[in-house]
């Protein structure tokens, strides 16, 4: 029960993100502000805080990366059989990538951060890490070959923001602070702590507001396929994989409940850039987000009688 109240009041701050969008309140330039206070600040400082104190031997193993890759490569293996006779191609391109590329960084390290210890989420983080490593490369390279669009240099494009990105950099930081054990002041954790709590409230603001659905564009049957690989598939791979290698407890919870998150809003800008179906791709987004609530608050509960 606390787990679906807490999931309810996620799904309550993911609506009133659309509420403002269509009130005013957040436009376009109000939404980016909000978007970029999230990614450069809140979920650097959250994923820092995470790992910071945290042996790297105790959240890095080589099953885990196995597993994670499993589980992504497996689910985009089930999805492309799935949806191999939809059309048009860009929709079809769409509902592969959106099975199983998930929404990690914004929703799964803060959710799990607040339902979850700090070991759990140290290890949500690296898996955040793991996957963004994987999904990018793998989310242009489909959307690329399938629609047969001119990437100009996107694959590599994304590879290079890689390097820059301000979670991976606050990943990177914390881990090896926690490995060489060289701490950090009270004052300054206490600090990043109370930034890091603003990430999933900011996060979940953000994608409410940047949601838009045209009902005259739905397609009801593609969109159902794309929430039950999404949210019940994958997850179901990644429990089967994880246990097959016999991984820690804390592992396989992070590594559960991270890989049963919605479908990335990253996706959405994917789509409109390499030729996918952008309203389709919007509309997934959504779906997928509301239906997670129930899924995830199924998921955790669970997890926790299976550990």
């Amino acid at each position: 029960m606390e787990v679906l109240v807490r999931l309810s009041g996620l799904l309550a701050l993911l609506l009133t993100g659309t509420g403002l969008r269509r009130v005013g309140v957040l436009d376009a330039d109000r939404t980016e502000l909000l978007n970029q206070t999230a990614y450069y600040v809140a979920l650097p400082a959250l994923v820092f805080v995470a790992t910071y104190d945290q042996s790297i031997g105790d959240v890095v193993s080589w099953e885990l990366f196995v597993g994670v890759v499993a589980a992504l490569l497996g689910t985009a293996l089930v999805a492309s059989v799935v949806h191999r006779n939809r059309s048009p191609t860009a929709r079809r391109s769409v509902a592969v990538v959106q099975s199983y590329h998930s929404n990690l960084g914004y929703l799964g390290v803060p959710l799990v951060a607040v339902t979850f210890d700090a070991e759990v989420t140290a290890i949500a983080s690296v898996i955040l890490g793991i996957g963004a490593l994987v999904q990018v490369p793998l989310t242009v390279i489909l959307l690329v070959s399938m629609n047969g669009t001119n990437a100009d240099g996107a694959l590599g494009r994304h590879l290079k923001s890689l390097a820059g990105n301000p979670v991976l950099i606050a990943l990177v930081a914390g881990m090896a602070i926690g490995g060489f054990q060289l701490g950090v002041p009270t004052a300054a954790a206490t600090a990043l702590d109370w930034v890091g709590s603003l990430a999933l409230p900011l996060a979940l603001l953000c994608v409410g507001a940047t949601l838009q659905v045209d009902s005259s564009t739905i397609d009801r049957g593609a969109t159902a396929s794309v929430v039950a690989l999404k949210v019940a598939c994958m997850p179901a791979i990644a429990w089967g994989v994880l246990s097959l290698l016999g991984v820690n407890a804390a592992t396989f919870t992070a590594g559960v409940v991270m890989l049963g998150t919605p479908t990335a809003v990253s996706t959405y800008v994917f789509a409109t850039e390499l030729g996918g179906d952008a309203e389709f791709a919007s509309l997934n987004v959504f779906v997928t987000t509301v239906a997670s609530v129930a899924s995830l608050t199924l998921l955790i509960e669970l997890v926790g009688t299976a550990v």
